[in-house]
Order: structure tokens, then C-alpha cells, then sequence
């Protein structure tokens, strides 16, 4: 009896039959693991494999053969995903598999009626899907019926934890599951599922923290690379915002004349062509990009007189908008483009995508995998399209700003998982003094009255404020009674002060992710979606793809109620676009220096990178880091990812005063622009000379005026432990004091 057929035979008739079913010859390698350490270990599980390589089956195979075997009178199974369309959407695949077994699956989520809540709450029982911010709004308004709801909570199932792993969101989950476990007396057996894991021992230990169990880590052989990849390049040729010619002059309010006489980029109708007829997802890597290329695209088709096919998907959009596109992507009868930042990156199942479009370069490795894995499912290579655009440059356009560094990012990021599978590693955060405010609360909230040593005990003892010291504790602590966030009773306990109350009573506490205050946007019974800042009633904005004017705003409800109108406009969120790794900044320059001749770029962007190639050995940028760009303006090119950037960067103004150095300005990481009276070998020389001698103090780099804020809660944060977590968390000394060494070399 083979391994597989052993395995099989361990599942119940309704697996077997779902199984047979599908037409599956056998099961796969990841089902075969994931059954082998769940039927046989009680050790944690991560499965790390490729999109739609069965993962989802692979972990729910068994855990159902389980529950099934062995039903509890509580919740056997926690799902928790990052967003609420992939609980949606889930376990569309194998919804006959759990009809079958009668095991009962419940969502829980803000968009979830509280009728459907309130039959688990009545009697729970099966698997329950949530988000990190309902299963902390249950841990702390819930409290006394956790054990009744999770006494035989048995499986944890995290999906998509590379987006969770190192951020606040991700820590406040391992907290909530170990504040769980501590309440209902034993530790659920975790399993998380990804496809795109760096450093997959890091992961691992990540998802197993406050545990101690092992956790199994199957490997699967990597398969030969097959994708359909193509990068072009463009010149805007037209800069007007809403792509109408110069030459007529048009009233404002003639909206179908400025469509006739639109004079589009060819950069957008090349987008437009590479998705035409076509099944596809178009990424951007901004609401904003998003908003703007949806409505281009909707202004080609008027143009042409083709069907407008196009949808959005982004967090801002309303949940019926959202649902609609996935719906109709689902649906194998309607060719539909659905424009999307990252909340289409991740596992929803839309069905078979002919084509994945990139507009510009996604920022990582992983992102890219996760984005190109949407498309070639059922035997079809994965198929991607990645489209440039750039201003033409003026003939004194500075030296750096000619080089077309989004191309270069998207060609490092190809190569680098080609060579090497590299996929960035996850990033620890060790002072989340954010998150550590917002469990102080919750905890406090959720305990009633406790004594100063006992909330530290509860707090401190989980996983993710391991590095927290009991002073900056202390310290967090006295700032927190200081400002009504906490009270000490005349017993000397700690209970939730008013202005905690305040923070606790709002739905919006939940969440560690920072959030605005957002107005939701009205068309008459439809919701849209919502934006930050509120226009006066007559102007006009972007959301869903359409331009709105302002027909009323009802600012206490935080309310805009608007009427479509033709045209495009740009919009504009807050937002972090996350860190690069100094990998992809060292493979950019080798994409400078070599000679490569890559099959995927098509003939413009070949062009491009010819020409960027020249540029770059001729100027000397590749042999000297450090170029003047004539008189006292120097160019610094680090080739460093984000926090060993911003460190080197720190360190210099840090010195500015010793090298008479001002106007330093940079470009992402990409370089650093400064005018300096001195010689640039004596700088780098001295540099190096403190960095033999002290090495790179990251503490000393953060000044003492300095108040980093990032995070949702970092308001309410002491300064000084600000500035420690700025220092710890956002910067990096070691790649910095090694390059600077390296530029030394150079002469």
C-alpha cells in the first residue's frame, strides 16, 4: 500500500467520495503531508506551496476527518484570515464537501448580520471564519463566553500569514491566541498557509510562539519555472490629467465633447489592448494608481465604442462593489478586468484569469509571486504583462532621474527568484509599542479591575512583547494613569480609566491598523465606498472608477451623498507602500553592469534598459557610488533596501555639520542628492573612520525632537519609547557600516 493510498484510506466516505468526485487520480504531494502531520503528530503545520497547489484541501482533508470522528459541543476549528472577502470565498471550493459532513461553518465579520452570529453564539459548534478585529472585539465584550465557545478548540487555521508575519496586525493575532488558550486551559495545534514564504524556519517560529510545539515544515520539489512574462516601457506623451487635447479650447461642463476629442497615452491603450478579450486582474500598488487606470481604461472603450467590462477592487470601495467584481470574475461567461491593489493579491478563487497586468513594478519578490499566481491555473502557465511609463526626460535632467529605476526593480525582482527562488525573509518587530497600548486595554477591559504586577504578567507574557522590558513597561504604564487611559483604585488596582472607555466603546478599537476618518459616499440608495477629506458640495472626485459631484454632505453622519458624472480625475489616500530588501537594490545594479539580454522584455523597454545601461557605465556610477553631478552637488547610490538606506541616510545628516553637507534629498532608496564642500574619498574615508571607531549608533540617529509616529496607537505613546522602537524597528546598522566600507574600496 503506497503513502497516498494509506492516507486515503484514513479519510471518511465524504472525503473519499468529494475526492473521486473531482476526477482526482491521486492525492497530492501537500495533502499527503499535511494529512501525515495532522492524523500522526500534535505538532504545528505550515504549508508552504505554490498557488492553487491544494493547500486549502491539504489542511481540511484531515482537520474535517477529525472533527467529524470526534465532534465537540464548542467551536472545533478557528479560521482567521486577513480579509473578510477571502472568509467570504474560502470554502466556496469545498462547500459539497462540508454540506456533506454536516459540520457547520460560520462567518464572522463586520459585514456579517448579527441574526447568523447569534445562532453560534447560541449554540456553538463546527469551524468559525473571522478577522483579526471581530476575534478581538469577541475576546474583550465576550469574555465570559470564551470557554464555552472554545473549551474544545482544536485547530487554528491562519491563512496568508506572509502578510500578517512581522506586522502589529499579525502580533495582536499570536496574542489573541495565546490569551485564548490561557483562558479555556490548553494550547490549539496552529497551522498556517501561504504561498510565498521567504524564510519559511522564521515563519514557522512566528506561528508556533507561546505554543511549545514543534512545528512541521513539509518540503515540496520545486518545479521548472514556466510563466508567460512580458515588460514594455512608454514616454507619457500626455501629460493633461483627463488625456484631452491642448488644441480646443472646451467649456468645463462639455464632458462628451473632451471624450471625442481625447488624445490618449499609448502607454494606457497598450494596457488597455494587453487585457482586451482577455480574463484578467490589472495590480496597481495604490488605491490611488487604481483609481486612475480604471477610469482610463473606461475612457478607451467610450473612445473606441467597446463595452465598458471594467470593475474595481480596493479596500475603500463599498462591500457590494467589492462582491460584484468577484462575482462577476467568478463567472466563466463574463469577460470581465477587474482593476485591484493588494486585496486581489490574495487567495480569493475568481476563477481561471487568462492574464495578470502590472502597472509598474510590484516592491517584492513576494508580492510579484502572489500577483502572477492569480492567473494560469488548471494546467495554464501563469501570464503577466508589466507596463512602464515615465516622463521624457529634459536635457538637464539630473543623473539619477534618468535612470528608470521601476524597470530595473521589476527585472531584479524576476531574475532574483529565477537564480535564486529568493523570496524576502519576514521581518520581526520587537518593541510593538502600538499593539502593546491597544492589548493593555483590551485586557484590562476584558479582566476587570487587576493589580499593577498582574497586568504585566497577563501583557508582558506574550509572545510578540517578548524584547519589552518591565521599565519601558513601567513607562507605558504611568504615561497611560497620566492620561485617564487607566485608573488606579483606592485598592491600588488598575481598571479602565474615561478616556479609555472612550477608545474601548469604538467599533474602530479592534483594529491595530491605522484607519482615517473616513465619509462614506452615497448615489442616492447605492453605497460607493469612502474617501478622507469631504469636498464642498459642487466639486467634484474619484471612487469606484467614476467621477462624483458633490450634491450634499451631512458631516455629523460623515455622509456625502453625490451624482455620477463623465470625466477622470486622480484621488488621493494616506498610505505606506511597504520596505524593499537591499537584495533587489544589489541585483538592480547587476541589471546595470551586466549584459544580459532577458527574453520577457519586449522592444521598448529593451530599448530602455539599453540606454539606462549606457548611461550608467559612462557616467561612472557603477565603479563609484558616490558621482558629482558637478560643482559642490554630489549623488550618492547606496544600493541599499529601505531601513539600511534610511540608517545611512540618518547617518550622514547626522554628520552634515563636519562636511558642510545640505539639501540632501533622496528618491525612495534608490539614491541621495547633496551639496557638500568637501572631497567626496575624504568623506567616505571619515565615515568609515567613526564607523571603525564607534560603529553606526541607531539610537543616536533619532534626535529628541523626533516623534516617529507609524502605527495606529503611536499617538498615545511616550516619546522616548517612540524613538526607541523608530531605532530598533526601522533601522538597520550592519548593511549600512558594511556598504560604506565597500564604497571605500571603490578607489
Amino acid at each position: 500500500m503506497t503513502e497516498a493510498d494509506r492516507i486515503f484510506g484514513r479519510f471518511p466516505s465524504f472525503i473519499q467520495e468529494f475526492i473521486y468526485g473531482h476526477g482526482w487520480e491521486s492525492l497530492r504531494d501537500v495533502q499527503i503531508s499535511a494529512a501525515k502531520t495532522i492524523f500522526e503528530t500534535e505538532n504545528n503545520l505550515l504549508l508552504t506551496s505554490a498557488t492553487a497547489s491544494g493547500k486549502t484541501e491539504a489542511a481540511f482533508f484531515p482537520i474535517l476527518a477529525d472533527i467529524f470522528e470526534n465532534p465537540e459541543n464548542s467551536i472545533s476549528v478557528l479560521y482567521i484570515a486577513p480579509l473578510k472577502s477571502l472568509i467570504n470565498d474560502q470554502f466556496s471550493r469545498i462547500e459539497e464537501l462540508l454540506d456533506a459532513s454536516h459540520i457547520k461553518v460560520t462567518h464572522w465579520h463586520g459585514d456579517v448580520a448579527q441574526s447568523h452570529k447569534k445562532k453560534l453564539l447560541e449554540k456553538p459548534e463546527g469551524i468559525l471564519q473571522i478577522t483579526p478585529e471581530s476575534l478581538e472585539s469577541m475576546l474583550l465584550n465576550r469574555s465570559n463566553d470564551i470557554v464555552r465557545l472554545f473549551h474544545g478548540l482544536r485547530y487554528v487555521v491562519i491563512d496568508e500569514i506572509h502578510t500578517l508575519i512581522g506586522s502589529d496586525r499579525g502580533s495582536q493575532i499570536i496574542c489573541q491566541l495565546n490569551r485564548i488558550a490561557h483562558i479555556i486551559g490548553h494550547v490549539p495545534r496552529r497551522i498556517g498557509l501561504s504561498a510565498t514564504i521567504g524564510d519559511p524556519e522564521k515563519a514557522a517560529d512566528w506561528l508556533a510562539a507561546g505554543t511549545e510545539k514543534p512545528t512541521d515544515i513539509p518540503l515540496f520539489p520545486q518545479g521548472q519555472i514556466r510563466w508567460r512574462l512580458g515588460l514594455e516601457h512608454f514616454y507619457i506623451q500626455n501629460m493633461n490629467e483627463d488625456q484631452s487635447k491642448d488644441a480646443p479650447s472646451l467649456p468645463e461642463d462639455n464632458d462628451e465633447k473632451k471624450r471625442k476629442y481625447a488624445e490618449l497615452d499609448a502607454g494606457y491603450e497598450y494596457m488597455y489592448d494587453c487585457v482586451k478579450n482577455k480574463k484578467s486582474l490589472v495590480f496597481s500598488n495604490s488605491r490611488e494608481e487604481t483609481e486612475y487606470v480604471t477610469a482610463t481604461l473606461r475612457q478607451i472603450a467610450a473612445k473606441r465604442g467597446e463595452k465598458d467590462i471594467f470593475l474595481i477592487h480596493h479596500g475603500n470601495l463599498s462591500a457590494s462593489i467589492r462582491e460584484e467584481a468577484e462575482a462577476k470574475m467568478k463567472d466563466e461567461d463574463i469577460h470581465a478586468v477587474t482593476c485591484a491593489t493588494v486585496t486581489m493579491e490574495l487567495g480569493i478563487d475568481i476563477g481561471r484569469l487568462e492574464r495578470i497586468l502590472q502597472n509598474d513594478s510590484p516592491n517584492s519578490v513576494s508580492s510579484f509571486l502572489q500577483r502572477l499566481g492569480r492567473s494560469g491555473r488548471r494546467g495554464e502557465p501563469p501570464e503577466m504583462m508589466m507596463v512602464f511609463r515615465e516622463e521624457n526626460p529634459l536635457p538637464n535632467t539630473p543623473l539619477p532621474q534618468l535612470i528608470p529605476w521601476s524597470l530595473l526593480r521589476a527585472i531584479a525582482i524576476i531574475q532574483l527568484y529565477i537564480e535564486e527562488r529568493f523570496i524576502e525573509p519576514p521581518q520581526s518587530k520587537k518593541l510593538p509599542f502600538s499593539l502593546l497600548f491597544q492589548q493593555t486595554l483590551s485586557i484590562l477591559g476584558a479582566s476587570g479591575e487587576l493589580t499593577p504586577k498582574r497586568l504585566a504578567e497577563k501583557v508582558l507574557s506574550l509572545p510578540p512583547f517578548a524584547f519589552v522590558s518591565k521599565e519601558d513597561y513601567r513607562t507605558l504604564i504611568l504615561s497611560m494613569l497620566e492620561n485617564d487611559y487607566i485608573q488606579m483604585t483606592e485598592e491600588k488596582g488598575l481598571i479602565v480609566g474615561m478616556a479609555g472607555e472612550r477608545l474601548l466603546n469604538s467599533f474602530k478599537f479592534y483594529a491595530v491598523f491605522k484607519d482615517s476618518e473616513d465619509y462614506t459616499v452615497r448615489c442616492e440608495s447605492d453605497e460607493i465606498g469612502t474617501i478622507t477629506t469631504p469636498p464642498p458640495v459642487g466639486d467634484r472626485f474619484a471612487l469606484a472608477g467614476r467621477v462624483w459631484e458633490v450634491n450634499e454632505l451631512d458631516i455629523p453622519r460623515k455622509l456625502i451623498y453625490v451624482t455620477p458624472v463623465l470625466g477622470k480625475m486622480e484621488v488621493s489616500w494616506p498610505g505606506d507602500y511597504g520596505e524593499i530588501h537591499t537584495k533587489i537594490l544589489e541585483r538592480m545594479k547587476k541589471v546595470l553592469q551586466e549584459d544580459t539580454d532577458y527574453p520577457y522584455l519586449k522592444p521598448n523597454a529593451k530599448k530602455r534598459l539599453e540606454v539606462a545601461r549606457n548611461l550608467a557605465r559612462n557616467t561612472g556610477m557603477l565603479e563609484h557610488s558616490i558621482v558629482s553631478l558637478g560643482g559642490y552637488t554630489y549623488c550618492l547610490f547606496p544600493w541599499l533596501g529601505t531601513r539600511s538606506f534610511r540608517t545611512l541616510r540618518k547617518f550622514i545628516q547626522q554628520n552634515s555639520k563636519e562636511f558642510k553637507i545640505n539639501n540632501l534629498e533622496f528618491e525612495g532608496c534608490c539614491y541621495m542628492i547633496f551639496k557638500m564642500e568637501c572631497d567626496s574619498r575624504h568623506f567616505i574615508e571619515s565615515l568609515c573612520k567613526k564607523v571603525d571607531s564607534l560603529g553606526i549608533d541607531c539610537a543616536s540617529l533619532v534626535s529628541s525632537g523626533e516623534l516617529p509616529v507609524f502605527e495606529k496607537y503611536d499617538d498615545y505613546i511616550p516619546g522616548d519609547l517612540l524613538r526607541k522602537a523608530y531605532a530598533t524597528d526601522k533601522l538597520r546598522a550592519d548593511e549600512a557600516e558594511k556598504r560604506l566600507h565597500e564604497i571605500l574600496a571603490e578607489w
